[in-house]
């Protein structure tokens, strides 16, 4: 899911769309009105997922889209490989991630989870 907003309402530790991939806004800068142009706005964001850092530039008043982040708790019901099963506690529906090495110590049967849901992807939260 994903809303609409301007670009000037944007604030930095938001979420932004950015070649919808859902981001986190690092930083905002904006410039004064030009002689013929309306204020800027440059946005440096990374991705929620991969990890990417993104950037656009745009006039403040333009519209821009604002995924809906998810924080959600979920039971791990099994550990195979570098893949977990979770419950999800609030709905009981049952899914796989994949996790990175670091988390894979931390992560025990049975233990209860949080993690990120946006965009019909997920994510354990760190």
């Amino acid at each position: 899911m994903k809303e609409q907003t301007e670009v000037g309402k944007l604030k930095e530790g938001r979420y932004i769309l950015i070649e919808d991939e859902p981001c986190k806004i690092l930083a905002i800068a904006t410039s004064k009105p030009g002689k013929h142009g309306a204020a800027k706005a440059r946005v440096d964001a990374v991705g929620i997922f991969d990890g990417m850092k993104r950037s656009i530039v745009q006039p403040v008043s333009a519209k821009t889209y604002v995924p809906v982040v998810e924080r959600k708790a979920g039971q791990v019901i099994s550990i195979s490989g570098n893949s977990v099963q979770l419950m999800d506690m609030g709905d009981y529906s049952n899914f796989e991630i994949v996790i990175s090495e670091e988390l894979m110590g931390s992560i025990e049967v049975g233990k209860e989870i949080t993690y990120i849901e946006s965009m019909g992807k997920k994510k354990i939260s760190t």
